[in-house]
């Protein structure tokens, strides 16, 4: 028998996790049921179970995928000298996931599913694990960028690499929030927002 490949499990894989979020976005976690996964994802029962036990071990794996692959972006930017500052950065991130990756009307979908995962931490202790590691890994991420910043001399203010870093996590999460909630809302908003706050000079006399 012919061994399978690399690359033809990988792709396998690749089928199941996309239909699955497909239907996770347009549907619910709870409302999609693994005959729906198999059915979008054009699959039998058994080519799926190979790969995943249910629908826990989709979605730990969807939410395990986003959060490599937003890390990835934002290590990489960290290597630029100097770099990106965080409306350039956050946005650039933001349109590879919502804009380049997903299609129109589908980005206030794919929101949704980023707040189910969210929401389904309350009761999937597995789940929650995920979160809180791509979370911390973020914080760690961002905290590395805040020294970056403050090497190149962009950055003045003496406030802790870590709050810094929390605070711009919030910001992509506000965004996620609005984009599930309302739909129609542009990264180039969020981006000129942030260039705008970045704008500010306080006077350090009338702050104290």
């Amino acid at each position: 028998m012919a061994r399978v490949s690399q690359e033809h499990l990988d792709a396998r894989r690749r089928q199941i996790l996309d239909g699955a979020a497909r239907c996770f976005a347009r549907n619910g976690f709870h409302a999609t049921s693994m005959q729906d996964v198999l059915s979008e994802a054009g699959l039998s029962a058994g080519a799926v179970y190979r790969y995943f036990r249910g629908k826990d071990e989709i979605i730990a794996a969807i939410a395990t995928e986003a959060f490599a692959g937003i890390r990835g972006a934002f290590e990489e930017a960290s290597r630029t000298t100097p770099p990106p500052t965080p409306d350039v950065l956050i946005a650039a991130v933001l349109r590879l996931f919502l804009e380049e990756q997903i299609e129109g009307a589908d980005r206030q979908a794919f929101a949704r599913l980023i707040i189910q995962v969210w929401t389904e931490t309350l009761r999937n202790e597995r789940l929650a694990q995920t979160l809180a590691e791509g979370y911390n890994g973020m914080r760690v991420v961002w905290a590395e960028l805040v020294t970056a910043y403050r090497e190149s001399g962009i950055l003045a203010a003496d406030v802790p690499a870590d709050h810094v870093a929390r605070t711009l996590i919030a910001v992509v999460q506000g965004f996620i929030a609005q984009q599930a909630l309302f739909g129609d809302v542009a990264v180039d908003v969020l981006e000129d927002g942030l260039r705008g706050l970045m704008s500010m000079c306080v006077d350090p006399v009338r702050r104290s």
